[in-house]
């Protein structure tokens, strides 16, 4: 993880709203409509130049390509990158029966409203949430993908003033968790298979002298599926597992260079049925990463910096917390974000803090989150917070 001597590095969790002209594309690509390729390449090259320019105009020291080469969402797009799988609409709950918990049922008629105006709406007619199903051995087959998102984002930061830049990349837990199997023998083999794939994809970032941040919403946000009826104890062997494939898939890559973000599914609803984080803290440190991105910035959660007067940090470790929500249009102010900075900088140290947001900006291609300009200006105010606090923790020397 990159760390500054005498200041406080920015970063983001990774998904920005897409470009107009790029959307188009993806539309086409997502409802299997004819779009000339080549013009497509050179439309997601453009517009990862010009989002990363102006992360960079923003304040962003560790930039990214904003998932633009992402066609569907931030865990789903990887069915495009692996094999043994195949979606079936057989009129199944698939993939909204994993999101289907508690708070769901305690605010239905909230949700009802909710999913007409954001969950899937918008995102094409080809966009279908069957059941996916293990036909086969899952392997990775993403190679050209992969390498064609390196180089847009390693073009992209040639031109700009950035300390590092990063790619997400979705965590085992996180892959298509609502699934039939037809191959493996066991949940638990068909997970590590995943696994084994996904290594690939990370090992390749990395390769590329590229951060590789593994995004993990499910393995948080499953509670709210199974608990209750089930318990907390019954949930924690679960995640347990969950956490074991992750650090197979790991085996072997650098801890420096990948950043785990955990999250609550973050959409913009009551989350009253959460996981608290004092009871998943110590899993998630289980995690051979470099740096812990978690949602700090949202109501729900932002009292649960507390946990770190408890909790020690692990040597040469990095917290990335979420210090700007994108749950609502309010701008955060500047100083609210050097507040949330200075108070953990007290129990972590300020060389092992890097500001970062709660989410992604845009949920997958077609939903965002916030307006653009909303966007901009909350990077901007996270970026100006964290030079607020720089000075008051390094001096007047400080950027």
């Amino acid at each position: 993880m990159a760390k500054s001597a005498d200041r406080i590095l920015t970063t983001h969790v990774g998904s920005l709203v897409r470009p107009d002209d790029l959307l188009v594309f993806l539309r086409r690509q997502q409802d299997g409509e004819p779009y000339d390729a080549a013009a497509f390449e050179e439309c997601l090259r453009r517009s990862v130049v010009d989002v990363v320019r102006r992360q960079a105009d923003a304040g962003i020291d560790i930039v990214s390509d904003g998932e633009y080469g992402k066609t569907i969402s931030w865990s789903r797009y990887i069915l495009d990158r692996l094999t043994g799988l195949e979606e079936r609409h057989d009129n199944t709950p698939g993939f909204r029966k994993a999101v289907a918990g508690k708070d769901r049922s305690d605010f239905a008629e909230f949700y009802e409203e909710y999913e007409s105006t954001h969950g899937f709406v918008g995102m094409g007619k080809a966009f279908k949430t069957g059941t996916w199903v293990v036909t086969g051995p899952i392997k990775y087959a993403g190679q050209a993908a992969i390498r064609r998102d390196i180089e847009d984002l390693k073009q992209a930061i040639a031109g700009v003033d950035a300390v590092n830049a990063f790619l997400p990349v979705v965590a085992p837990a996180s892959v298509v968790p609502a699934r039939k199997d037809e191959f493996y023998k066991s949940e638990e083999e068909a997970l590590f298979a995943i696994a084994d794939a996904l290594r690939e994809e990370y090992r390749t970032i990395v390769d590329a002298g590229l951060i590789a941040q593994i995004d993990d919403a499910f393995l948080a946000s499953t509670y709210d599926v199974m608990v209750p009826p089930k318990t907390l104890e019954d949930y924690r062997k679960w995640a347990e597992v969950r956490v074991e494939a992750l650090n197979h898939a790991l085996k072997g890559i650098p801890e420096e260079r990948t950043r785990y973000h955990l999250c609550w599914g973050s959409w913009n609803g009551p989350h009253t049925n959460d996981v608290a984080m004092k009871d998943i803290v110590d899993l998630v440190l289980r995690v051979n990463v470099g740096g812990y991105s978690l949602e700090m910035a949202n109501p729900r959660h932002e009292h649960e910096w507390r946990v770190w007067e408890t909790v020690k940090l692990p040597e040469g470790k990095t917290l990335l917390p979420g210090l700007i929500s994108h749950a609502t249009n309010v701008v955060e102010h500047p100083e609210l974000v050097a507040e949330r900075i200075l108070r953990l900088a007290k129990l972590v140290g300020r060389d092992n803090l890097i500001a970062s947001t709660d989410c992604g900006f845009a949920q997958g291609p077609f939903a965002r989150r916030v307006h653009p300009s909303i966007m901009w200006a909350n990077l901007a105010s996270l970026a100006e917070g964290a030079r607020i606090a720089s000075r008051q923790l390094w001096g007047t020397r400080a950027a």
